[in-house]
C-alpha cells in the first residue's frame, strides 16, 4: 500500500518574521498541488517525512518552534547558497 503524501510549505521574510511559518499543509491532492505549484515557481523542495510529521502538527501561519529552528536553517542555507549560484 502506497503512503499518502503529505506537503509543508513554509514562509519566512527576514524583515518581518521572527522565525519561519507555515503557509500551507496538506496530504494527498493538496499536498501535490502544493508540490506543483512550488515546481511552476522554482521552489525548493526537500523531502523529510519526519520533518514533514512534526511540521503538519502546525497551524497556517504559526511560527516554527525553537526546538525546530536548527533542522529549518540548514534547509535554508542550502536554498540561499543556491540562490547565489
Amino acid at each position: 500500500m502506497d503512503e499518502i503524501k503529505k506537503a509543508i510549505a513554509l514562509k519566512y521574510e527576514k524583515e518581518k518574521d521572527n522565525a519561519p511559518k507555515v503557509v500551507a499543509k496538506g496530504k494527498g491532492v493538496v499536498a501535490q498541488k502544493i508540490i506543483e505549484i512550488a515546481e511552476e515557481n522554482g521552489i525548493y523542495i526537500k523531502e523529510d517525512p519526519e520533518l514533514v510529521e512534526i511540521l503538519s502538527t502546525l497551524d497556517i501561519y504559526e511560527e516554527i518552534p525553537e526546538e525546530l529552528y536548527k533542522a529549518v536553517a540548514e534547509i535554508l542555507v542550502f536554498i540561499y547558497k543556491n540562490i547565489q549560484k
